[in-house]
C-alpha cells in the first residue's frame, strides 16, 4: 500500500511538473511573440511618423512660394501699370490695349473714317453711331409720342419733355431750361463767350452745332445722303427738302392765298408779297424790291446808262 501511496505521489507531482511547465512555456512563448508582433507594427508608424514629417515641412515650404508667387505677381501687375502710363497726363491703365486707345485723345488719331462721306472718328462707337445718319437708322424710340434718336443718351434727354419739368432757371433773366446743358449754352448770351473758334478763319461760336456747321464749309464734308439718288447735302433740312423732289409733296403753304410749296425758302420768299416788303432797295434811285434778283436786273439798267 505504502508503494502504490508513494506512485500516486509522483504520478501527482510529474502532473503538476508538467502543468507548471507548459504554463511556463506558454507565458513565455506569449511573451516573447507580442514584441515581434508589435515589432511588424513598428515599419508602418515610422513610415506614418515620416510622411507626416514631410508633409510639414511641404507646407511650410509651400507658405513661402505662395508668397513669392503673391509677390511676384504684385510686382508684375506694377510693372505692366508702369509701362502703361500716360506721360502726358498721368494716368494708368493695367491693359495695354486700354492705354493705346487713350493716347489717341493726345494724339489726335482717328482711325475709324466713314465709308460714305469720309470723316474719322477717335472711337469706334462714334463711328457706329454716325453711320446711323447714313442709314436713317434711329433704334432709341419714345414710348409716348414715337420720336425716335440715333443714341440711348438723346432719348433720355427727350424724356424730361414729357416729364414737364424745367428746374434749371437762368439767375438773370429767369428763363428755365429742362437740361442743364441748355442752361450753360444760355448763360452764353449774357456772358457773350464764344468757347468755339475756328482754326482756319479764325470765327467763333456761341455754340457747339454753330461750330460744326461751319466747318463743313472747310471740310465740304457732306454727311446727308439721299438714298434714292445718291445726292449729298451739308444740312439736313436740304436733305429734307431734296427728299420732297421726289415725293412731289408740298409741305408748305401760305396761309393767305393756300399756294403750296415744295422748299420752305420757296414759302418764305412768296410770304413777302402778301407782307408787301420790299428789302431790296437801289442805291441809286431808290427803287425797292421783293427779290434780290429784280435789284440786280435793274442795277443793269443804270449801268447801260452809264456807259
Amino acid at each position: 500500500m505504502a508503494f502504490i501511496k508513494e506512485e500516486s505521489e509522483d504520478i501527482k507531482i510529474e502532473e503538476t511538473f508538467t502543468v507548471k511547465h507548459e504554463e511556463t512555456e506558454e507565458a513565455f512563448r506569449v511573451k516573447h511573440e507580442d514584441p515581434e508582433e508589435q515589432t511588424d507594427l513598428m515599419p508602418l508608424k515610422k513610415e506614418s511618423q515620416d510622411q507626416n514629417e514631410i508633409e510639414e515641412k511641404h507646407q511650410h515650404k509651400k507658405i513661402p512660394e505662395e508668397r513669392e508667387q503673391r509677390k511676384t505677381s504684385s510686382e508684375r501687375t506694377a510693372q505692366k501699370t508702369e509701362s502703361n502710363t500716360c506721360h502726358e497726363c498721368g494716368k494708368s491703365f493695367t491693359r495695354k490695349q486700354s492705354f493705346t486707345k487713350h493716347m489717341r485723345v493726345h494724339t489726335g488719331a482717328k482711325p475709324y473714317t466713314c465709308s460714305q462721306c469720309g470723316k474719322s472718328f477717335t472711337w469706334k462707337q462714334n463711328l457706329t453711331m454716325h453711320m446711323m445718319i447714313h442709314t436713317g437708322e434711329k433704334p432709341h424710340a419714345c414710348l409716348y409720342c414715337e420720336k425716335s434718336f440715333i443714341s440711348k443718351q438723346s432719348l433720355t434727354n427727350h424724356m424730361e419733355v414729357h416729364t414737364g419739368g424745367k428746374p434749371h432757371t437762368c439767375h438773370q433773366c429767369g428763363k428755365s431750361f429742362t437740361w442743364k446743358q441748355y442752361l450753360t449754352q444760355h448763360m452764353r448770351i449774357h456772358t457773350g463767350e464764344k468757347p468755339h473758334s475756328c482754326q482756319q478763319c479764325g470765327k467763333s461760336f456761341t455754340w457747339t452745332q454753330s461750330y460744326r456747321n461751319h466747318m463743313r464749309n472747310h471740310t465740304k464734308e457732306r454727311p446727308y445722303v439721299c438714298q434714292q439718288c445718291g445726292k449729298s447735302f451739308i444740312w439736313k433740312q436740304n436733305l429734307k427738302n431734296h427728299m420732297n423732289a421726289h415725293t412731289g409733296e408740298k409741305l408748305y403753304s401760305c396761309q393767305y392765298c393756300g399756294k403750296s410749296f415744295t422748299w420752305k425758302q420757296s414759302l418764305t420768299d412768296h410770304l413777302k408779297i402778301h407782307s408787301g416788303v420790299k428789302p431790296h432797295s437801289c442805291p441809286q434811285c431808290g427803287k425797292s424790291f421783293i427779290w434780290k434778283q429784280n435789284l440786280i436786273e435793274h442795277m443793269k439798267v443804270h449801268s447801260r446808262c452809264a456807259s
